[in-house]
């Protein structure tokens, strides 16, 4: 995604329109002269949502880190170090955990010093083994091969907890760091103005290059220059005063100019952070992806999703990328919980950590692997905190060597409402589609969608 495209997409969103690049385009549609033309039917939703009941809430915002590729759960949050070498490889060790009887696998020293802050999902579970579908399924809780391509997570939150819940922040209510992994659409049916905003750029740069928002090599002064000039040029706003489509053109300008130059800005600035806080974090992407996504939900952004940079599918190379990658979720993601506790902000905001499945538990010795581990449904671990969830808590257990759920089959439906309901969002509620079928935020009674329950025994 370029500059340009994201530019769209805020321009879009904040009107609250289902514009498109290629609709814009067509239309003429270019820059804000140009959406002053827009037909007013653009300038609105397609489809009324309808009404849903009103939960109360314990979360204000989630934040969540996606480990797409899937990363192996016995080498992570769920180590078996008695279950031998062709299991282990070459992470047989264990750490205690600040929990008495919870263990951790020895990459993970620092989440083990906060490990009462989060809880384990030892028993997570759907049997898909597909990257496409079994991403779709985590974040949706919708069965793939549907007629309905429903939206994830971030997207109904961006509807329920963002725009129909009259949220007035600069920054879109549904936000990516730093790019979409594109497994599939995730807005679904609800269509473009629920897309995420995708960041794009590194926050470990010297300069946080949001796409859309921050231009390299674009002074402030100059971003002034061209505003003044667009508004010297556009002479027809004047002669139209009154005009309901004028109006919206230009509030939605005012809005634009503040995440490009104002407070908006500001959120991605992370040089105003204190730089001993963001060696904590890490000075790498995803660490500093954290610190980001922690800004961001101070700024009141309802959903933030931090895709991995780099991803966890490893089919060979599996031992060395972990040795590289788990220390760096290690500090960032501790850091995290540990920053949010510190500034109040966990009690009200979610934090899950997961990618679309595991990786085998036995260890693939043979070629061309050469000591992989491959795609695993069957049984994998999630990590959830705050915002609701207790910490200190293991919920489920997988058999002696990983292999299948021992405990308490957890499901992605079971997960995503308990989600949704610490946030006040009614699983039960209809979603608008714009031809009129009838859809869920989750279907209960839908085929495979064998249990419904919510995660009540860490549920506060």
């Amino acid at each position: 995604m370029n500059n340009k495209m994201n530019s769209e997409m805020i321009t879009a969103s904040l009107l609250g329109a289902r514009i498109s690049r290629r609709e814009a385009l067509g239309r003429g549609i270019a820059g804000a002269a140009g959406l002053m033309l827009a037909n007013k039917s653009l300038l609105s939703s397609a489809v009324e949502t309808p009404p849903a009941k009103a939960l109360k809430a314990k979360a204000k915002s989630v934040i969540q880190v996606f480990l797409w590729g899937g990363m192996s759960h016995s080498d992570t949050w769920d180590p078996k170090p008695d279950a031998g070498y062709d299991y282990t490889g070459q992470f047989a060790g264990t750490i205690k955990s600040n929990v008495p009887g919870i263990l951790l696998s020895e990459l993970f020293p620092e989440m083990a010093k906060c490990a009462d802050k989060f809880s384990i999902i030892r028993s997570m579970t759907h049997h898909n083994n597909g990257h496409e579908t079994a991403a779709y399924l985590m974040q949706t809780g919708h069965m793939p091969g549907e007629r309905l391509a429903y939206p994830s997570i971030g997207a109904v939150f961006a509807m329920f907890k963002g725009y129909n819940a009259g949220y007035k922040g600069v920054i879109p209510p549904y936000v990516v760091l730093t790019q979409p992994q594109g497994r599939f659409s995730e807005a679904g049916f609800l269509g473009p103005k629920y897309k995420p905003f995708a960041t794009g750029g590194d926050p470990n740069g010297l300069k946080f290059d949001v796409e859309g928002v921050v231009g390299r090599g674009i002074t402030d002064a100059r971003q002034e220059a061209r505003r003044e000039l667009l508004g010297k040029v556009n002479t027809m706003s004047a002669s139209m005063q009154g005009n309901q489509q004028i109006a919206l053109s230009k509030e939605a300008e005012e809005q634009a100019y503040s995440l490009i130059l104002g407070k908006g800005r500001e959120v991605f600035d992370l040089s105003k952070e204190d730089a001993k806080l963001r060696d904590r974090y890490g000075r790498h992407t995803f660490g500093q992806d954290c610190l980001a996504a922690r800004r961001m939900i101070e700024a009141g952004v309802p959903y933030v999703t931090i895709n991995y940079p780099g991803g966890w599918d490893t089919h060979s190379n599996h031992f060395a990328t972990m040795r590289k990658q788990a220390p760096q979720l290690d500090q960032g993601l501790a850091a995290l919980f540990q920053d949010l506790s510190a500034r109040g902000l966990l009690d009200s905001t979610i934090v899950w950590c997961s990618g679309e499945f595991g990786r085998s538990p036995k260890v693939d010795w043979q070629p061309p692997w050469n000591g992989g581990r491959n795609h695993y449904g069957n049984v994998f671990s999630v990590v959830v905190a705050g915002g609701g969830f207790k910490g200190g808590c293991i919920v489920g257990e997988s058999t002696e060597k990983g292999e299948e759920p021992k405990t308490r089959p957890v499901y992605p439906i079971d997960l995503l409402g308990s989600i949704y309901e610490l946030a006040g969002i009614d699983a039960d509620a209809k979603l608008p589609h714009p031809m009129g079928f009838d859809a869920h935020v989750l279907s209960p009674n839908e085929p495979g969608a064998k249990f419904t329950t919510r995660l009540t025994e860490i549920m506060g």
